[in-house]
C-alpha cells in the first residue's frame, strides 16, 4: 500500500511538472549604432540559428542612429545593451553616464581613407592633390590628424570637403571627391551598392593607429542586477560571433531574412568579411571574441585624450570602462 501511494504520488508530481509552462525567455533589447549592414550579421545569425533561445533569451534587435544615440538610449534604460563604438560610449562614461563596455569586439580599428579602386590611390602619398570628404566632428575625423602624422602628410597636401554621411557618401560616388574617411566594412560597401564598383581603403591600423572600436555596452545598474542574464547574454553572442565566422553568407542572409530591405547579399557577405580580421589583434589571436586585453584598452584611452577629445581624467583608470567579467572562457 505503502509503495501504492509513493508512486501514485509521483507520478502526480510528474504530471504536474509536465503540464506546467516552460519559464518565460528572458526579453533582451539590443539596439545597433546604424541601420544594418555586414557588421551586424552575428546579432542575426545568432537569433536565427536560436543560440539566444538555447540561453533562454528572447532577442529584440533595433536599428540605432549613430553610436552617441545608442548610448544615450542605453543610458537612459530603453535599451538593454547598445552595440556603439567604443571611443564614443567613452566620452558619454567621463560625463558620468552609467554605462560600461561587457564585450570589445572590434579589437582593430575600421577606419580608413577610402576611395574608388579605379582611381589607384594605394598608400598616404597618393593622396596628395586630391580631394577627400569628411563629416566634421564624428570619430573619423578626430583621429584623421593623427593619421596624418604618422604618415607625413599635412593638411595643405590635399583639398577637404565637408558634409553630413550621406553628403560624403554622394561627393565620392559624383566623383566630387576622391576620398572619403569611413569605415572599412560600412561606407565601402555602400559606394559600391551605388556604383558598381570596387573600393579601396587605407587603413589608419596599417599605420600604427592602435585603436578599439565596436563592442556591447550595458547601463551599470543592469548589469548589477541582472549578473546571470548579462552572462548568458555575452555567452550568446560570444557563441553567435564564432558561428557567423564560419558562415558568412549565411549570416548575411539572415539580415535579409529579418529585414528584406537590409543590402544586398554579395556586398553584405563582403562587409561582414571585412569585419571578422577586425574582432582580434597579434595579442588576442588565439582567444574567443570580446577579449579585449588591458594593454588595447589604455592604448586606446591615451588616443583618445591626445586626439579624441576625451577629458584627461579618463587615464586615471581605463578599467572604468569595460569589463571580461561576464565573458565566457
Amino acid at each position: 500500500m505503502v509503495r501504492f501511494v509513493t508512486a501514485f504520488s509521483a507520478a502526480l508530481i510528474w504530471t504536474a511538472l509536465a503540464a506546467a509552462p516552460a519559464a518565460a525567455a528572458d526579453k533582451v533589447v539590443l539596439m545597433l549604432n546604424w541601420y544594418v549592414y555586414g557588421e551586424h550579421a552575428p546579432f542575426y545569425y545568432g537569433k536565427a540559428k536560436g543560440i539566444y533561445a538555447a540561453e533562454n533569451i528572447d532577442l529584440e534587435i533595433q536599428e540605432g542612429r549613430g553610436s552617441a544615440a545608442t548610448t544615450q538610449a542605453v543610458a537612459a534604460k530603453t535599451a538593454d545593451f547598445g552595440y556603439v563604438d567604443v571611443p564614443t560610449m567613452m566620452r558619454a562614461t567621463v560625463k558620468g553616464a552609467p554605462i560600461i563596455a561587457t564585450g570589445v569586439l572590434l579589437q582593430t580599428s575600421p577606419m580608413s581613407v577610402m576611395g574608388l579602386a579605379d582611381k589607384n590611390i594605394r598608400k598616404p602619398a597618393d593622396i596628395k592633390g586630391k580631394t577627400v570628404a569628411i563629416t566634421p566632428a564624428d570619430s573619423m575625423t578626430q583621429i584623421w590628424p593623427l593619421f596624418l602624422k604618422k604618415t607625413g602628410l599635412k593638411e595643405s597636401d590635399f583639398n577637404t570637403v565637408a558634409g553630413d554621411g550621406q553628403t560624403k557618401l554622394n561627393a565620392v560616388i559624383n566623383g566630387q571627391a576622391d576620398l572619403l574617411l569611413g569605415y572599412v566594412m560600412d561606407q565601402s560597401m555602400k559606394i559600391k551598392d551605388a556604383t558598381g564598383k570596387d573600393v579601396y581603403p587605407i587603413k589608419f591600423a596599417d599605420y600604427g593607429i592602435n585603436m578599439v572600436s565596436s563592442g556591447l555596452v550595458a547601463n551599470t545598474d543592469y548589469v548589477k542586477a541582472n549578473a546571470d542574464l548579462v552572462k548568458r547574454f555575452m555567452s550568446a553572442t560570444t557563441k553567435a560571433v564564432e558561428a557567423a565566422e564560419k558562415d558568412p553568407k549565411g549570416a548575411a542572409q539572415s539580415i535579409l531574412d529579418a529585414n528584406p530591405k537590409g543590402g544586398k547579399i554579395d556586398t553584405l557577405t563582403q562587409g561582414f568579411e571585412l569585419t571578422i580580421p577586425l574582432y582580434r589583434t597579434p595579442e588576442t589571436k588565439d582567444k574567443r571574441p570580446f577579449q579585449v586585453t588591458d594593454q588595447n584598452m589604455t592604448d586606446s584611452v591615451n588616443l583618445m585624450v591626445e586626439y579624441g577629445g576625451l577629458d584627461a581624467k579618463a587615464k586615471d583608470n581605463p578599467k572604468a570602462f569595460y569589463t571580461n567579467d561576464y565573458l565566457p572562457k
